[in-house]
């Protein structure tokens, strides 16, 4: 007997696939922004991008804590359910950290800190060229890659599931279950 497949509810799986879609964007633009600063206005863009994450997650943190996820199937290895709690929890921390830490080293530069070009947001209380700005900044770098690393791990975590073990792990966060 097969165990039933049981789904994310509908707000959790728009904050995933809405928040997932920024932050790899945010990683591209941040790696890239050099290049792509030549085409179009790349760190606007990323440092308004990461106050809507931030917003996004501290709303989704709320919700994961008060909507439980659903069980992992109990065939699943248990090192497996413990890698996969862990490497959520461990995305949860970054979605908070990074925006953070950009919020705080771009507040110290000379440049505004702008929303999409329609309204300043306050800088933090951080100078340049201080130990924080400098942490932050190094600290924002670190976990940026360290990050994508991460996501290349899910992902590839999500398509071994759906496509060799076929076991609709990646269906709990793609679609609702009937009559949901």
């Amino acid at each position: 007997m097969t165990e039933a497949v049981l789904h994310y509810n509908r707000v959790a799986r728009v904050l995933h696939w809405t928040i997932g879609v920024l932050v790899i964007g945010n990683i591209i633009g941040g790696i890239f922004h050099d290049p792509l600063g030549e085409l179009f206005p790349v760190m606007p863009i990323h440092k308004s991008i990461g106050f809507v994450v931030l917003a996004l997650s501290i709303f989704r943190l709320f919700w994961r804590i008060t909507h439980p996820a659903p069980p992992l199937p109990t065939a699943m290895p248990l090192w497996e359910r413990f890698s996969a709690h862990a490497l959520h929890w461990v995305f949860y921390a970054l979605m908070i950290i990074l925006p953070m830490t950009g919020w705080a080293f771009s507040s110290a530069g000379t440049y505004p800190l702008e929303f999409f070009w329609l309204f300043d947001i306050p800088k933090l209380a951080v100078e340049k060229g201080s130990g924080l700005a400098e942490g932050t900044h190094n600290a924002h770098v670190v976990f940026g890659f360290a990050w994508a690393g991460l996501l290349v791990i899910h992902i590839g975590a999500a398509l071994r599931h759906h496509f060799i073990l076929k076991d609709n792990i990646l269906l709990r966060m793609w679609r609702s279950a009937p009559g949901a």
